[in-house]
């Protein structure tokens, strides 16, 4: 009954922005780790960030930081990807991933997630 909603996603052209937004429901969202994740055509899934449920502390990709930010609003359940500075080389599908775990760890990127979204494209082409 865990659902998570990906939304926001959508084509913009390099350097502009998009928030995406990832509704929980079935769960509370202040006991769950969140990660978004992204696979691109032909390549591994790739970890993006991933927020704590314990200190709300977070944790980046090299390849997005500075850029990035992830956010959550436990009020609204939702969990929030503010991507700035958008490259060609962002475009992928991204996913909302939830687990119940206080912390995200160090090895977050690579360890299991119970509950997965649908998706979102993310297209940034000139």
């Amino acid at each position: 009954q865990v659902q998570l909603v990906e939304s926001g996603g959508g084509m913009v052209q390099p350097g502009e922005s998009l928030r995406l937004s990832c509704a929980a429901s079935g769960l509370t969202l202040n006991y769950y780790r969140i990660g978004w994740f992204r696979q691109a055509p032909g390549k591994e899934r790739e970890g993006v960030s991933c927020i704590s449920s314990s200190d709300g502390s977070t944790y980046y990709a090299d390849s997005v930081k500075g850029r990035f930010t992830i956010s959550r609003d436990n009020a609204k359940n939702t969990v929030y990807l503010q991507m700035n500075s958008l490259k060609p080389e962002d475009t992928a599908v991204y996913y909302c991933a939830g687990d119940p775990a206080p912390w995200c760890g160090a090895a977050w990127a690579t360890s299991r997630f119970r509950s997965w979204g649908q998706g979102t494209q993310v297209t940034v082409s000139s």
